[in-house]
């Protein structure tokens, strides 16, 4: 089974607009769903979706790193006692920013399980990165 799912996007905006998306939780709440959250080192987290949401309804986790461009978080599922491992990086390009996303630790979960949730997350991240791409078309043609 696999354990890492993996994506790879490129962003035509500058990589600290793109590092405030993924890093303050009045943006990621905006895209994402609702954020108790800081990129910062230690920071215990929570997202908290809306009831009629698809999907988990509270994640947690704690902050791992923090460093420029990089972001590091425990990611748990409620209800479950499973840790992953969510990592965010960023790298400046000629054209605006290569964003790098890494869910690993997936094959933590047991059995079956472990195929259901690599596939809910694969196609959550998708979800993700699109509502994050949809978020900075717009705050650039807003500002």
């Amino acid at each position: 089974m696999e354990d890492i799912i993996k994506k790879e996007v490129l962003f035509n905006h500058t990589i600290d607009k793109v590092w405030s998306a993924i890093s303050k939780a009045e943006e990621i709440s905006t895209w994402f769903i609702k954020a108790d959250f800081k990129a910062e080192k230690g920071y215990k987290y929570t997202f908290t979706a809306e009831p009629n949401e698809k999907g988990c309804t509270v994640i947690s986790g704690e902050v791992k790193n923090a460093s420029p461009y990089v972001l590091i978080y425990t990611w748990l599922v409620a209800d479950t006692k499973t840790e992953t491992t969510v990592k965010w990086e960023l790298e400046s390009t000629q054209d605006g920013t290569k964003l790098y996303l890494e869910h690993s630790g997936i094959s933590n979960y047991k059995g079956e399980t472990a195929v259901a949730m690599f596939n809910s997350f694969n196609g959550g991240w998708d979800n993700c990165i699109s509502g994050l791409t949809s978020y900075l078309k717009d705050l650039v043609n807003a500002g």
